[in-house]
């Protein structure tokens, strides 16, 4: 790897779900739902906290959330997952959101998000996250 490589934005965290936004996910502007954008991030989030927690989970905070550049139809969108901490009974999620535009061969950054989810057992209560083997 060259420096000039080193220096290009790349995702960061494993990916856990590439989507397609389509035009029934706009709003009367043309331009993508935050909130679909915000469902998704937690889709992918969650996928990542149910292989940590080996069970159920539940979303208990979203924090930090930023929109850096406009989502656009058509575009592959993809969900990067990157576990920040384990406590107990909780997983905080780093979700940075990657597109490729149909014109572009360049993925830039559109958001990223911290979601914080916590293990629960079958009848909702929370309980501990098995230990990680890392």
């Amino acid at each position: 790897m060259t420096a000039y490589e080193d220096d290009k934005p790349a995702p960061r965290g494993e990916m856990m779900l590439q989507v397609i936004p389509l035009p029934a996910d706009t709003n009367a502007n043309g331009d993508v739902f935050a909130g679909w954008l915000v469902k998704q991030m937690d889709i992918a989030a969650a996928t990542m906290a149910g292989r940590i927690s080996q069970g159920r989970n539940a979303t208990v905070a979203m924090d930090r959330m930023e929109f850096l550049s406009p989502l656009r139809v058509g575009s592959q969108v993809g969900c990067y997952c990157d576990l920040v901490d384990i406590g107990r009974s909780s997983m905080k999620i780093q979700v940075e959101v990657w597109t490729l535009d149909r014109a572009s061969k360049t993925p830039r950054k559109v958001t990223e998000g911290l979601f914080v989810y916590v293990a629960i057992d079958e009848h909702g209560r929370i309980r501990e996250v098995p230990a990680q083997n890392y």
